[in-house]
């Protein structure tokens, strides 16, 4: 994988997404709470709701998210790889935030 990047900007992370023709989402929540933010790409996924841009950024600063995503994959072509991660994580290896460390 190529080098990953966060970023907590706004319109960078709306700008990749929409790159990518995806769209904002999240995963829809049992009890009403503010459900867990997604990107969707292609055929919408069962499970997710489609929301707009300031609700997901309004749920993105209330759960103090940063933005990880990759730009090109190693061979070259554009990724889709992102995650949501907690602006603590943030300042940790990007290989520890999806492996955890020995």
């Amino acid at each position: 994988m190529s080098d990953a990047k966060t970023t907590n900007d706004h319109q960078r992370i709306k700008a990749w997404v929409e790159k990518r023709k995806g769209r904002p989402a999240k995963v829809d929540a049992a009890g009403g709470g503010s459900g867990i933010l997604r990107t969707d790409f292609g055929e919408p996924e069962k499970g997710l709701s489609e929301i707009e841009w300031d609700e997901f950024f309004a749920i993105f600063e209330k759960s103090k998210l940063s933005f990880l995503y990759q730009n090109e994959t190693s061979g070259g072509k554009t990724s889709r790889f992102n995650k949501f991660i907690s602006r603590q994580d943030q300042r940790l290896p990007a290989r520890w935030i999806t492996t955890p460390p020995p």
